[in-house]
């Protein structure tokens, strides 16, 4: 077979464009390896400071702060475990936080869902104005109503109790905007044919689109218990007594306190107040990550 200029010519450029090929496979592959070590190296970084918390607590008070820091429990012990609970009321003031995380989370949730499908769903006059009458308040600053906060809780005799703290929290304004966003998304066509078939606005909401707006609600109840689960300005200004205190005040006694404890024993209460949020994260980390990637949420 008689090979034609025209045949070399194109068994060059097919041989060329292979070549090229590769070598962009090659360099994708070397750029995929640096950025993963890249990123590895900044993962155990961050990563540092919480297991060397972690793993301090767990030894004896004296090689808390040695120099170089030891990254090994050596010699590793309970104690400090123990001795929290003799430094500060922390079972009970664990107690109060879960109660309020989880009051918090669901009654928030509860009242975002009905208002953000009253705005997403359901036509009224003034709809509109009242949103963005609403979405106006979060430019406010939490120090600025704090105070008539704090005077309607002393009038209905409410200071220095849980109530204080999750009354206010009902209404989220957050939530309510990031449902009004989410709930949209859902086509209304499925409205239509459900109220064709006899179905109300009770069924709609808690039967199809609360289901199908599971992300969303996943990351909503993520971000709300981390922020009553780690709020310390609200218990700080409503809260006096240490068995009605929660956990991030609770710390700051133990940390600061009269007969303050030894700094391994701060570490041993802080690592039990971390390890339930982390517990959360990661029990709903795929429904957190879906709902950023479906709804655009941003920091």
């Amino acid at each position: 077979m008689t090979i034609t200029p025209d045949i070399r010519a194109d068994l060059d450029r097919d041989l060329l464009g292979r070549v090229n090929a590769r070598s962009r496979r090659k360099r994708l592959h070397w750029g995929d390896v640096v950025l993963s070590i890249v990123l590895i190296v900044f993962g155990l970084l961050m990563l540092a400071p919480l297991y060397w918390l972690i793993s301090t607590s767990f030894t004896v008070g004296s090689e808390a702060f040695t120099v170089p820091p030891k990254w090994l429990p050596v010699p590793f012990t309970f104690q400090n475990f123990i001795d929290v609970f003799e430094y500060v009321p922390f079972g009970q003031q664990f107690m109060n936080s879960v109660f309020l995380a989880v009051v918090c989370t669901v009654g928030s949730l509860t009242f975002s869902v009905l208002a953000a499908y009253g705005f997403a769903r359901i036509e009224f006059t003034g709809s509109r104005a009242m949103l963005v009458v609403m979405l106006s308040a979060m430019m406010v600053p939490a120090q600025l109503v704090i105070i008539p906060i704090f005077i309607m809780m002393r009038t209905l005799g409410l200071v220095d109790t849980l109530a204080a703290l999750w009354l206010p929290a009902l209404v989220n304004i957050f939530q309510i905007s990031f449902l009004s966003q989410c709930l949209p998304t859902l086509p209304r066509e499925l409205d239509e044919a459900a109220t064709i078939d006899g179905a109300g606005h009770g069924w709609i909401l808690f039967r199809m689109l609360l289901p199908l707006s599971g992300p969303a609600i996943a990351a909503l109840a993520i971000l709300s218990f981390e922020a009553s689960w780690n709020g310390y300005f609200g218990p700080l200004i409503f809260l006096s007594s240490p068995e009605n205190m929660t956990l991030p005040l609770g710390l700051v006694v133990l940390q600061n306190g009269f007969g303050a404890a030894p700094a391994a024993v701060v570490f041993a209460a802080i690592t039990m107040v971390v390890a339930p949020l982390l517990v959360v994260f990661l029990i709903f980390q795929r429904q957190f990550v879906a709902s950023v990637a479906s709804t655009g949420l941003k920091g």
